[in-house]
């Protein structure tokens, strides 16, 4: 009988017929595309991952030591450590002013890019829209369309410094709308959204009945003026999830931390899915986020410091060769033109890798109003800032 088993043709696996057509379809992240040539690169200078250069603090990472040799290598509860929920709640109230239950309204979560797709996956069904403003994060569309919703972008402009106007959301939305992202401070522009701004954006929000996922993962790295959270506007903290985590503020992206907070029945619904999904956060980095929240301002508050000082110098030296930059206000980026030097952004990008061994990102990766910027991220030592500014110099001189 193996015999003849053996002799029979088998037909092979084929992933045109097996692959979902929507993950077929969709295009590897344009961020790692670069980041993946200049690893290859001796001598390069990296601008193009959002990573803070600084390495996570000790006594957060002694936490994490002590808590493996003492043996707390299990599962936590689905929704996180109840003194980690705790934490986050003081850090809000101290923070914004506001007041969410550890039990009912906080999940800790693999990292913000899980809180995305769960918020996501919680509140669309099919071909529901959510409304996007680019340029934006990589993920947002995609972590939508996975979700079976659809992603309306809505472009924002240098003009407006980037900051979403109502009256563009208002032209977006159709009788299939369901979420409004909001992304402040921005990846990849730097842009952040006042108060006023905000509060003209709720009434949009509350005629068209919307929800509004927030993703305030740089909302620490502010730097003119403390971050306003649109959960803080009178009667929008029902109305607004908010994600947020310490990968960013506190040197910890390897660490996975996030959270969601909001109404309990969505978190109650995005905890579902994280139940069968991820489980728990990992356990380890949970204890470590915890020491993080509880005693580590003082360097997170030094190393937004540093990044205020490093801002400052690269975006007037961007300026200073000609490369046309606003002043970016929050996250650590930096979004200069390149409109006027005639060539596409990733055209920008490839021969500057080439020529001058500088990667940054093309702004077309961020979305269609993302065309003719750079993002440049300014979370390196202020030694290759200057070096990176000299050969970015050097290049133009050539075009």
């Amino acid at each position: 009988m193996k015999q003849k088993q053996s002799q029979k043709s088998i037909p092979a696996w084929s992933a045109e017929t097996h692959l979902n057509r929507v993950v077929k379809a969709m295009p590897p992240s344009g961020i790692r595309k670069f980041f993946d040539l200049v690893s290859e690169m001796e001598g390069a200078i990296s601008l193009g991952v959002g990573e803070p250069d600084f390495v996570t603090p000790w006594h957060v990472r002694e936490a994490c030591i002590y808590s493996l040799e003492s043996g707390n290598t299990h599962y936590t509860s689905n929704k996180g450590m109840p003194e980690l929920r705790e934490a986050i709640c003081d850090s809000v109230r101290c923070d914004l002013g506001l007041d969410y239950q550890p039990e009912e309204q906080i999940l800790i979560t693999t990292g913000v890019s899980e809180a995305v797709d769960l918020a996501f996956r919680a509140t669309l069904n099919p071909g529901d829209e959510a409304i996007v403003p680019e340029p934006c994060y990589v993920a947002y569309a995609p972590d939508i369309v996975l979700s079976g919703g659809v992603a309306r972008a809505v472009p924002t402009r240098l003009e407006e410094e980037f900051r979403l106007r109502p009256e563009d959301v208002s032209a977006a939305v159709t009788d299939r709308s369901r979420v409004l992202l909001l992304s402040y401070p921005n990846n990849p522009t730097g842009a952040i959204m006042t108060r006023s701004d905000l509060e003209d954006l709720a009434d949009v929000v509350v005629e068209n009945d919307l929800l509004v996922v927030s993703d305030e993962v740089y909302a620490k790295l502010s730097y003119s003026g403390s971050h306003v959270s649109f959960a803080q506007l009178e009667g929008m903290q029902e109305r607004t999830v908010i994600l947020n985590g310490l990968s960013k503020s506190h040197a910890m992206t390897g660490w996975r931390i996030g959270y969601a907070m909001g109404d309990p029945d969505l978190v109650g619904a995005m905890t579902k899915i994280h139940q069968y999904t991820m489980l728990c956060a990992p356990t380890m980095a949970q204890v470590a986020a915890l020491e993080a929240m509880q005693k580590g301002d003082e360097e997170m508050m030094h190393m937004r410091h540093e990044y205020n000082l490093r801002r400052r110098m690269f975006v007037s030296g961007l300026n200073r060769i000609g490369l046309d930059c606003f002043e970016p206000k929050g996250a650590f980026y930096a979004f200069p033109s390149v409109k006027s030097w005639g060539l596409s952004s990733e055209e920008f990008a490839e021969r500057l890798l080439k020529e001058q061994k500088v990667a940054v990102v093309p702004g077309s990766v961020f979305g269609q109003s993302g065309e003719g910027f750079l993002r440049c991220s300014y979370a390196t030592s202020r030694e290759e800032l200057i070096e990176a500014l000299d050969r970015m110099e050097i290049f133009l001189s050539g075009l």
